[in-house]
């Protein structure tokens, strides 16, 4: 295939997704998008995307440029023209897409947390570096890790401009559950969302702890609470969000707002919240980093700013002070625009697409892999038994010396 300017196009890689509703959208945007930003080395093609209403999909297939539609995953994983399964589903099928996935020969790239259980992430570990023998690769989805500020805090954190690490706090907080009559959706039944605010908030909190100083947890210590016990359950036609309440109530079956305490490998201290109980806050993530050179902060409601701070400077001038991060030689920029010119939330899926088609073209391993969703699957599975034990301290199970 010849481009208009005459060179040779790159080669198609067929992308397939299971799920449309807010992830799905998400990540339609980026595999939308990352083309026409960056040069690539294969071209994103939006080949199918698969959910179980008819019309719904079709629809999001038409809104967000799928060329078709399928009403059975299965289905979608058995086409030939897709080359990458991209799984934006519930967190109770993930394993189950994923390893067919993986097993039919694709690509796969799977939405946090990895899944509902330590059990499922394992068989899905299992499977991937079973498929990587076979040239496939396959990525969680943390796409926190692509904000740019983000992404330059690691690197100044790699390069020790923070010294000996000594303090990380992190919290995520937002209010969509305050309303004890916002009926009773899948994330609130933890056959479907495996938990509640612990996985749905708190699984992002912790890989940014670990990604960013490149270490794991080591273990925790923990409270969980479920604050409305019971809700509306939910009108079989509306979903998200928007939702309203049918007949009846039912049982909330995961917690509402997660605290915990954490050590990392190194000795370093780490405290956690996340909570979907917090009035007026939409989707507040916020985060510090203290070593004995320096320290960092991060607000995500200012994504484009990261705030450093030099130690080692004298008193008098010392005090944190605000990067933009908006040059070309910060992470991702070069493909975008002029410098001051801020980006936002949905850049992160562009990013995250860039990397895992670098990643499919050159056949190395994309970041975060399986086995670092796998990671965060112990550290969630940790909390919950420490909550369970009146908050006992509660080692991690870990296999890993780093966190990549």
């Amino acid at each position: 295939m010849e481009q208009r300017d005459g060179r040779t196009a790159p080669p198609a890689l067929g992308v397939g997704m299971v799920g449309y509703a807010f992830m799905g959208a998400a990540h339609s945007q980026g595999w939308r998008t990352v083309g026409h930003v960056f040069d690539l080395p294969l071209r994103p093609v939006l080949a199918a995307i698969a959910g179980r209403d008819a019309h719904a999909v079709r629809a999001a297939a038409d809104k967000h440029g799928w060329a078709a539609a399928e009403t059975d995953w299965r289905a979608l994983v058995a086409r030939d023209d897709v080359d990458l399964v991209d799984i934006c589903t519930p967190g109770d099928s993930h394993a189950e897409i994923a390893i067919a996935a993986l097993e039919a020969g694709k690509h796969v790239l799977c939405e946090k947390p990895l899944a509902n259980s330590v059990a499922e992430a394992e068989a899905m570990v299992a499977a991937a570096e079973a498929a990587r023998a076979r040239g496939q690769v396959a990525m969680v989805g943390f796409n926190y890790r692509r904000v740019p500020a983000l992404t330059y805090a690691r690197r100044l954190i790699a390069e020790g401009r923070l010294g000996t690490l000594r303090h990380v706090r992190v919290t995520y907080l937002q209010d969509w559950l305050v309303d004890p009559d916002f009926p009773l959706t899948w994330r609130l039944q933890r056959e479907h969302a495996g938990s509640g605010a612990l996985g749905d908030l708190g699984a992002h909190i912790v890989d940014l702890a670990q990604y960013l100083t490149g270490e794991p947890l080591v273990g925790v210590s923990a409270q969980l609470e479920t604050f409305v016990k019971e809700r509306p359950r939910l009108d079989g036609t509306s979903f998200g969000p928007t939702a309203s309440g049918g007949t009846g109530r039912g049982p909330v079956t995961v917690d509402d707002a997660a605290v915990f305490t954490g050590r990392l490998a190194s000795g370093a201290l780490a405290t956690f919240e996340a909570t979907r109980m917090a009035s007026g806050r939409k989707n507040a993530l916020r985060l510090e980093v203290n070593g004995a050179s320096g320290s960092l902060a991060f607000d995500l409601e200012r994504l484009n700013e990261l705030h450093f701070l030099d130690h080692r400077e004298p008193a008098a001038t010392a005090g944190f002070r605000r990067i933009v991060v908006t040059e070309p030689e910060h992470p991702y920029l070069e493909g975008w625009w002029p410098p001051g010119h801020a980006l936002g939330y949905e850049h992160t899926f562009a990013h995250q697409a860039r990397d895992l088609v670098e990643a499919i073209a050159s056949g190395t391993d994309p970041l975060p892999s399986f086995a670092d969703g796998l990671q965060v699957q112990r550290v969630l599975a940790a909390v919950e038994e420490s909550a369970q034990k009146n908050s006992v301290y509660t080692p991690v199970q870990t296999a890993e010396a780093e966190v990549r």
